[in-house]
C-alpha cells in the first residue's frame, strides 16, 4: 500500500510522490521523520523556485541547497519516496534517478557476494 506524502514549505506545497511501506533512514514507526523542514534555506522561499522548467532554474536551486544545514536528509526524503520532481538536497530528478539506480546495483551486488 503506497501512502502519498507531501510537505509544507512557505505555506505551499512541495508535492511528493508515493512511497512503499518499507521504512527509510529517518522513519519514526512507518512515518518518515520531517523536523528537519523547518530548519532547509527553502523554508522562506516560493516552492516555485525548486521546481523549475529549465536547466537555469535547476543551477538556482542548486546554489540555494549548497550550504543548506538539512541537505542530506532532503535528499533522503526524496529518494525515500521517489520524488520524481523538482531539486531536493541539492540534486536534479535526474541525479536522484542516477543515485537510486546506483543504490540498488550496490545493494545487488552486495546480495549476490553473499
Amino acid at each position: 500500500m503506497a501512502a502519498q506524502v507531501g510537505t509544507a514549505v512557505n505555506g505551499g506545497q512541495r508535492s511528493g510522490g508515493t512511497r512503499s511501506e518499507n521504512r527509510a533512514p529517518g522513519e519514526i514507526g512507518g512515518v518518515m521523520d520531517t523536523s528537519w523542514m523547518a530548519k532547509g534555506k527553502c523554508r522562506e522561499l516560493p516552492p516555485s523556485m525548486f521546481f523549475p522548467s529549465d536547466g537555469v532554474g535547476v543551477d538556482i536551486a542548486r546554489r540555494i541547497c549548497f550550504d543548506c544545514p538539512v541537505k542530506s536528509p532532503c535528499l533522503e526524503y526524496a529518494l525515500a519516496n521517489h520524488i520524481d520532481h523538482g531539486v531536493w538536497g541539492g540534486t536534479s530528478e535526474r541525479e536522484r534517478r542516477r543515485i537510486a539506480r546506483a543504490r540498488r546495483l550496490a545493494a545487488l551486488s552486495t546480495q549476490r557476494s553473499t
